[in-house]
């Protein structure tokens, strides 16, 4: 079943307010908003306009005698579906109530609470939090008779995220545990087993977890039937935004309601596609005009954000991927300076050279707000918040934890600071408390024991943390005498390595971290000291620090480039451009994953306004001593007619860069 739209005089009331799209949109914006009627791919480069095309789009239909309810508005936050209605609100004198918006989930929701019972449960289902669900995971674990003991085996939290990828992959989780887990494959019968409790429970108790919501809508989407005809006559209209970040599940989510009439606009832009890692696959934007024939493709090339100069080295670099949707980003805004290509001596003279920047620009007028770091992983930073520390330059950090505030930090601290003070009553009862079976009553009747003069191999600990126990202090034995970086790297290859794979889903990136603290380490002779100086900067709280977090206070923000994408600030620096930190590694295995890198680069670059800054520390310390480190593939692309080159000559200052 399908219905044919044929546009209609405007459908507004006599002597009511009338858009003039001509001259409230650019050429560009302007066909997307205006197109008849069919599948439609809108590339929207960074800083195009892209909320505004949506906007007026739906905006356009309505106008045009398309009702509301025919009209479905995808979105990946609630907030970007708010925000766009609003905006449509105060364009049209419509009601606009009937209009379907919202994020995947909130859409499947609404077809569940609707068609609940033809898939196995009430309409009144419970929705599961994520604490739930690891909860019902963890009782599943329990019926499945995993062992407590087993510290290598994967905690609910961790299975949550393999059971979560799995869904919106559409594969099984022997899938998902080789290519993304592979430590954990030995247990691929056991977690098999879990994930087939868990199901069972859910639909036990009536309730469903997030993944639930578009998993069972959408089956009941793609089977044939008198259901499925219907939603697919009624949302005459789909418009997706950011459809570069679409898992296989979602993808496949607007496949099935859009496959009657194609009148799907997607509207994203491929070179901004950087999620894969929960999911995202940037094949489904790139597919879109095979999977829809005919499909009309718009490309928002007019960037109202940034300089040309900025603009210039973003199409200089994404043009390197060789799958894409070529475009151009074009200026509306006068010309400024080049970005800077920086190579410092080291990651100290690094955070230096930041640091002193931004002072010299904060003396000039500029925001501290207004200027952000953004870099590849969390730990390449470490060394710029220590800078800033000792300078005091407020900074907010996106995570909302400082490097050494981290849990997995702090935990290999405790195994140092009780190594070399066994009365350290705090260290005692963290590190107790990372073993199974030992809550708060258990831990503080060991720690007792120590008091009572025991020997921390002689505790009496309950039975599932026993062999952990034992482990930890071994552990503890070997750190007698061995210098503080030797230590940190102890403790991360014994069973804390186990602890973190088994613990949290981003084990790798925690690795890494830990093995730049393992390279600050090396800078100090004596345990004591390293530790006394992580504490000081892991506590330091000035006053401007502690008015920040209401933001209300001048900051300097701190980011990954992933939880940085779709923000714009003034002066971008993007730091540790180091090939095999970014791109990482990790990264270099594939082509895809290079491209992907690149794509993230291009992402960092184009957040920035007036001023880019890219830097490239050339040492890196390391327990071996200074260790070279090559600048990144994507500063060597770079022709050298978009950049100006900054090379130090010493590191008292800025009077020694040119």
């Amino acid at each position: 079943m399908s219905v044919e739209y044929v546009l209609t005089e405007p459908n507004r009331p006599e002597g009511g307010p009338t858009i003039e799209y001509a001259k409230e949109l650019n050429a560009e914006q302007l066909e997307a908003v205006t197109a008849p009627p069919g599948p439609m791919l809108v590339i929207a480069g960074a800083g195009s306009g892209k909320t505004r095309t949506l906007t007026y789009r739906v905006a356009w239909l309505v106008e045009n005698g398309v009702p509301p309810e025919q009209i479905m508005l995808l979105t990946f936050t609630n907030k970007a579906s708010k925000q766009m209605l609003e905006r449509v609100a105060f364009l049209l004198p419509h009601d606009l109530s009937r209009l379907w918006g919202g994020t995947f989930h909130h859409i499947g929701n609404r077809i569940l609470r609707r068609h609940a019972d033809q898939v196995g449960y009430t309409r009144d289902y419970v929705i599961l939090d994520r604490e739930d669900a690891e909860d019902l995971i963890a009782a599943g674990m329990v019926e499945a008779g995993v062992d407590p003991k087993n510290k290598a085996f994967p905690k609910a939290q961790v299975l949550a995220d393999i059971f979560s990828l799995a869904a919106n992959h559409r594969t099984t989780c022997g899938s998902i545990l080789k290519g993304q887990f592979g430590y954990f494959t030995e247990f691929e019968e056991a977690i098999g087993k879990i994930g087939e409790i868990y199901l069972r429970r859910k639909r036990e108790s009536m309730a469903m977890d997030y993944d639930d919501l578009l998993t069972l809508s959408l089956r009941l989407l793609e089977e044939p039937g008198e259901l499925r005809e219907r939603y697919r006559a009624r949302f005459q209209h789909i418009l997706v935004d950011e459809y570069q970040d679409t898992n296989r599940l979602q993808s496949d989510f607007i496949d099935a309601l859009g496959s009657g009439h194609h009148q799907v606009m997607a509207v994203g832009d491929d070179a901004q596609s950087i999620y894969s890692w929960r999911g995202a696959k940037v094949e489904h934007i790139l597919s879109f005009p095979e999977r829809y024939p005919g499909a009309k493709m718009v490309r928002l090339e007019t960037n109202y954000r940034s300089i040309p100069q900025i603009l210039d080295l973003a199409n200089h670099s994404i043009s390197h991927n060789p799958k894409q949707f070529p475009k151009n980003l074009k200026a509306v805004r006068d010309a400024g300076v080049k970005p800077a290509v920086v190579t410092l001596e080291d990651g100290g003279q690094q955070a230096t050279f930041v640091a002193q920047r931004i002072l010299e620009m904060h003396e000039e007028g500029t925001s501290l707000s207004d200027i952000a770091i953004l870099y590849r992983a969390h730990f390449h930073a470490m060394e710029i918040q220590l800078e800033f520390t000792r300078r005091n330059i407020p900074y907010t950090i996106t995570s909302g934890l400082r490097f050494f505030e981290q849990a997995h930090v702090k935990d290999v601290a405790a195994h140092l600071r009780l190594s070399v003070n066994a009365k350290d009553e705090v260290a005692f009862y963290r590190l107790a408390r990372l073993l199974p079976g030992v809550g708060p009553k258990s831990a503080t009747k060991m720690w007792h024991e120590v008091v009572g003069g025991r020997g921390l191999g002689q505790l009496k600990v309950p039975e599932k943390g026993a062999k952990g126990w034992m482990q930890m202090v071994n552990t503890l034995g070997q750190l007698a005498g061995k210098d503080p970086s030797e230590q940190v790297k102890i403790v991360v290859e014994g069973s804390y390595g186990d602890y973190i794979k088994s613990r949290y889903t981003n084990a790798a990136n925690r690795m890494d971290d830990l093995r730049q603290l393992e390279d600050y380490a090396t800078t100090f002779k004596e345990t004591a000291e390293f530790l006394a100086q992580m504490a000081l900067l892991g506590n330091t709280d000035t006053e401007l620090s502690a008015k920040k977090q209401d933001g209300s206070e001048d900051a300097v923000h701190l980011s990954t480039i992933h939880q940085a994408k779709g923000l714009e600030y003034g002066t971008v620096f993007v730091v540790m451009l180091c090939e095999g930190m970014f791109p990482s590694s990790r990264s270099l295995e594939t082509q895809e994953a290079e491209e992907e890198e690149r794509r993230l680069f291009y992402v960092a670059v184009t957040r920035a306004k007036d001023e880019l800054y890219l830097t490239h520390p050339r040492l890196r310390m390391g327990k071996g001593g200074d260790a070279w480190q090559t600048p990144s593939r994507f500063l060597n692309e770079l022709s050298k007619e978009l950049v100006n080159v900054w090379k130090v000559k010493g590191s008292s200052g800025l009077g020694d860069w040119t």
